[in-house]
């Protein structure tokens, strides 16, 4: 086959078979096909969009790239995934809350992607943390602790691996198409039985609008269930940062408190709502009130916040660790009246030219670095008062990243909040 025939052939609006998608996504995996013709591709599918047919045949391919994980024991497999938002730091609290009630999380994450924050980047943040595992090592880790976060290494889903990459550095993340095959060729080569799918919509999401989250959260839950998964989706408020704060180790720090039952309210509330959807649909508990009443009983024990202080050390890191946070600069309003809106954009676009986020391929990031929000929408602002505040220990970069932040909030008439949770799909 040929492949220059296939981009364009997808250039010009045309369904792809099997065999075509098959052969590049071969190709590509076995590295005879090089990054700029898949770049190619991947625009062409951002213009042109894919039938389900072609999502779930590109994602079959891509979990076909690898290994496929299984789970032989007596207890369910579940696992979680966000599209990404501004200080989404779910995953860290999810796997040890569901983890401690048996419910085995073997959960494979991803860095950054755009202006949106990476849970390996983040828990690399913590002292000797090892993102990267074997698959016998996630096994067992898995087996012994109820739950792991790593990344997919090189026999999991190695055609994603090097595709998501790409994606981040040539404008083509918000396709629906390669966002769906990107999150299911892991998450179903996981093994898992259950999955439940976070789809961020509003200012700091991939999708803007609640229509084209909701198209997004629809597909995803139609291939997730031709490959075999019990898949939902949640439509969630992304208008606003998630919790107070952004970055790496402070949103370390704040998954934490959420586990001393201390985190912020919307956040928790999200966490919780999203491991008691899992809790039913794997059939552990028969009612999202009894498996939120039984989570929060593990956060009151204090046995989530060990079981991810277990995960940690698993990984060769301590949580217990100091993590540098750069110093404080506020950031103040020029104005009296509402906040009305909120660029998330903006500020991940901030914590990004601190360097907690990458610019190109391979960037070492600053965990040090991030933002805590002081104001939320709808809160009344005095003129002066602190809105936010910037952690960065260069002086220059944190002036420039505190022009970003003041600029993302607008002040206003007084407005309401969207909804946490707008809908669920399944």
């Amino acid at each position: 086959m040929n492949v220059a025939r296939i981009i364009s052939d997808k250039r010009d609006g045309q369904t792809l078979s099997n065999e075509q998608l098959a052969f590049l996504i071969d190709g590509y995996t076995n590295k005879s096909i090089p990054d700029y013709q898949m770049a190619a591709f991947a625009m062409a599918v951002y213009f042109q969009g894919m039938t389900t047919d072609e999502t779930t045949t590109l994602t079959q391919c891509m979990i076909d790239s690898g290994e496929r994980l299984n789970w032989p024991g007596q207890k369910p497999s579940a696992d979680k995934h966000s599209t990404g938002g501004i200080g989404d730091k779910v995953s860290i609290s999810l796997a040890p809350l569901l983890a401690c009630c048996d419910v085995e999380v073997p959960m494979i994450s991803g860095r950054g992607l755009g202006i949106t924050g990476g849970t390996l980047d983040k828990l690399e943040s913590i002292e000797g943390y090892r993102c990267d595992l074997t698959s016998d090592e996630f096994r067992s880790i898995v087996n012994w602790n109820g739950c792991s976060i790593a990344g997919a290494n090189a026999g999991i889903a190695p055609a994603d691996k090097r595709l998501y990459a790409l994606r981040d550095v040539t404008g083509t993340v918000p396709s629906i198409p390669l966002i769906v095959a990107s999150i299911l060729s892991k998450k179903v080569a996981e093994g898992i039985d259950a999955l439940v799918l976070d789809v961020k919509w509003g200012s700091g999401a991939f999708m803007k609008t609640l229509d084209r989250a909701r198209d997004l959260a629809k597909e995803l839950v139609h291939v997730g269930s031709r490959l075999g998964v019990k898949t939902t989706a949640m439509i969630t408020d992304m208008n606003q940062p998630l919790g107070r704060m952004i970055g790496n180790a402070v949103e370390i720090n704040e998954s934490v408190d959420i586990l001393k039952g201390e985190g912020p309210a919307d956040v928790t509330e999200l966490t919780l709502q999203l491991c008691g959807k899992l809790l039913v649909q794997t059939g552990v508990e028969s009612s999202i009130a009894s498996a939120v009443a039984r989570l929060q009983e593990t956060i009151d024990s204090g046995a989530a916040l060990e079981r991810l202080a277990q995960m940690v050390n698993s990984h060769g890191g301590d949580l217990n660790a100091g993590r540098h946070r750069g110093r404080a600069h506020d950031v103040f309003s020029n104005e009296s009246g509402h906040v009305n809106r909120i660029h998330n954009d903006r500020l991940g676009l901030a914590v990004i030219e601190m360097g907690g986020g990458r610019k190109k391929l391979g960037d070492q990031l600053d965990h040090s670095v991030g933002i805590e929000c002081l104001a939320r929408l709808g809160d009344s602002i005095e003129s002066s008062q602190p809105i936010a505040r910037v952690f960065c220990d260069n002086d220059a970069t944190a002036a420039y990243a505190t022009e970003l932040v003041a600029a993302s909030f607008v002040i206003g008439p007084a407005t309401q909040p969207p909804n946490l949770i707008a809908e669920t799909i399944d």
